[in-house]
């Protein structure tokens, strides 16, 4: 059964993780400087914090197939929005901001699915 006082523990963790994940490798891959570094994190905090609660409500009220499939376009997303935000706001442009985002958002899913693979 799912503890509905929970949720804000499992925003939290969510979004933490992520932003530790997503900025190290943005830092790994050259991303340097507080304004590139802060538009990273904050393109975390407006993707983030929908996606989670919108996925937590669906694996409440829907099927697995379902599920997934809304993981899949709400993942997406995430992409194509960080991704038009590091496009106007990153002075970075080493890597096209589509590309770093898709990079960022795959690592980072990726590696979130397998830490809650251990940490239920």
């Amino acid at each position: 059964m799912f503890n509905f006082f929970q949720i804000p523990f499992y925003m939290l963790r969510a979004f933490l993780l992520t932003v530790a994940l997503e900025t190290l490798l943005a830092l790994a891959l050259g991303v340097r400087g507080k304004k590139n570094t802060a538009v990273v994190v904050l393109a975390q905090a407006v993707t983030n914090p929908p996606l989670v609660i919108t996925l937590m409500l669906i694996s409440m009220r829907c099927g697995f197939v379902f599920y997934c499939c809304c993981v899949a376009v709400l993942e997406i997303a995430a992409f194509l929005i960080e991704g038009a935000i590091y496009r106007s706001t990153l002075e970075y442009k080493k890597i096209n901001p589509f590309l770093l985002s898709l990079i960022l958002n795959v690592f980072s899913f990726s590696a979130g699915q397998v830490i809650n693979y251990f940490v239920k």
